[in-house]
């Protein structure tokens, strides 16, 4: 949770300009990324993945982004224009949407760096002292204005905002950091099959998580000497720090919860596992997400929707909701719905039961369903009758996808080519 009493707002945060890489397709999250970057996916009942940075970019008072984008852009940009679209280039204020146009040469982004690379111009035109570079995939919320205080005060040309992770959880996944006692680092490894576990804390380790802070010139000279170094891949955890952290000043910046002990709240919803759990985090009666608090909003564009609505109370047919999220135009008509997430303008038709589901919007759910443990994608009509979740093999003979967790994926394309299975 951000430290609302001590709060950044200053010549730092205005001199800043911040830049969203939001190209990743999130492959791990298999079908539900068919469509969609993984930063445009849903999350939290109203939200997407990139409202998450912006959110804590503009309460932090950076006022400058650009969101760099490529694969299957689309809804992305779409959301994007959408809820984020009003602010004001005249006062000083933006968030921009930076497509991959091929700037410097006939590829695409090759990496994380060159995503900044081909967008120097751009940066350099907006004349920041320093620029930050974020995640657009992670979940959480964090004051940056922090960030560059330290950044500031250490005299650091670069900072890695880093967090302690299990190194069984961050192994080929993280890049891992090893600091000295003034947080200084020493050693950068990306995605080590056996990270180094922080002095005094075994089998944890201290990851990247994505985000960085750079002196704009130190940033620049760095790219150009990486887009000419063969061999490169183009990556900072992979290419950029290893290459900088003998000569000079790369400090590590620990991610962590002033107003009380413990790890701070950042998911990294990268598997279709972690993206159920997360999201069944938030019903329960305190979440360390608090999407509730007012001091820290999470902004994101909302369409104008009726407010839920649960209907008929017989014995047999008794509309509810129980320690569930449901937003607005949800219609549950005579079912029960437990320790689920319904997205906005989901309806659940009679008789049915529903358990531990993130259902997402615009689905509906036939009459007499039983569903548990599942992710329902956008715009699915479940068949009347459909049992999902109890059954792995009747599951997996449907043509949906089962995590190794047992959470059960359905899409529309699954529900189609299963549709004319049957005809057949």
């Amino acid at each position: 949770m951000p430290n609302y009493a001590n709060r950044y707002i200053s010549t730092l945060t205005r001199e800043t300009y911040a830049l969203i890489l939001a190209g990743g397709r999130g492959s791990r999250l298999h079908e539900l990324t068919n469509w969609r970057a993984k930063p445009a996916v849903y999350f939290g009942g109203k939200h997407r993945i990139i409202d998450f940075p912006l959110s804590n970019c503009i309460n932090s008072g950076i006022r400058r982004v650009g969101i760099a984008t490529q694969y299957k852009s689309h809804s992305l940009i779409r959301h994007v224009n959408r809820a984020w679209g009003h602010f004001k280039k005249e006062l000083g204020e933006s968030v921009e949407i930076l497509p991959a146009s091929q700037r410097y040469g006939d590829e695409w982004y090759c990496g994380t760096a060159d995503a900044v690379f081909q967008n120097m111009d751009i940066i350099r035109h907006e004349l920041p002292k320093y620029v930050m570079i974020l995640s657009g995939d992670h979940v959480y919320r964090m004051d940056y204005g922090g960030l560059l205080a330290k950044h500031v005060e250490t005299g650091a040309d670069m900072t890695v905002c880093c967090i302690e992770v299990p190194c069984e959880e961050a192994a080929k996944t993280f890049g891992v950091m090893t600091v000295d006692e003034s947080n200084r680092v020493r050693r950068f490894d990306e995605k080590p099959v056996d990270p180094t576990s922080i002095p005094g804390k075994p089998g944890v380790c201290l990851a990247s998580m994505g985000n960085y802070v750079f002196n704009t010139e130190f940033l620049f000279e760095q790219l150009k000497k990486d887009a000419e170094r063969e061999g490169s891949g183009r990556d900072f955890g992979h290419d950029i720090i290893p290459s900088i952290i003998e000569e000079h000043n790369v400090y590590a910046y620990p991610f962590c919860d002033p107003s009380h002990e413990g790890q701070p709240y950042w998911r990294d919803v990268g598997t279709l596992d972690s993206f159920w759990e997360a999201n069944m985090e938030l019903v329960s009666p305190e979440p360390q997400l608090d999407l509730y608090d007012p001091h820290w909003p999470i902004w994101t564009y909302q369409e104008q929707l009726p407010p839920a609505k649960f209907i008929f109370d017989d014995d047999d047919r008794r509309g509810m909701a129980v320690d569930s999220t449901v937003s607005g135009g949800c219609i549950i008509s005579g079912s029960k719905v437990k320790r689920s997430l319904l997205f906005s303008n989901v309806h659940v038709h009679s008789y049915c039961e529903i358990e531990g589901a993130v259902v997402l919007p615009g689905a509906k759910i036939g009459r007499n369903c039983k569903i548990k443990n599942a992710i329902i994608d956008r715009s699915c009509h479940i068949p009347e009758g459909m049992t999902i979740g109890y059954d792995t093999d009747l599951d997996k003979a449907n043509g949906f996808r089962v995590s190794n967790k047992g959470i059960v994926l359905v899409t529309r394309d699954m529900l189609a080519e299963l549709a004319e299975k049957q005809k057949k």
